[in-house]
């Protein structure tokens, strides 16, 4: 992340430890699936991103 960049870091958001959304989830399912991996229960909000931009890097769809 640069300087410029609006995105704080998921440490830093306030509400990172709620909960995971609903859309948060199923993107994630789709990621895990296209990964070969499974989606841990019970993840936060901040927990969901950092695994969405970990199978994000790894997926064919955003090669």
């Amino acid at each position: 992340m640069t300087d410029q960049d609006p995105r704080k870091e998921t440490d830093d958001w306030k509400t990172g430890e709620e909960p995971a959304t609903g859309p948060q989830l199923s993107y994630l399912e789709t990621l895990a699936r296209e990964a070969g991996e499974e989606v841990p229960e019970g993840l936060s909000k901040a927990e969901a991103s950092r695994l969405i931009d970990e199978f994000q890097r790894r997926s064919p769809r955003t090669d």
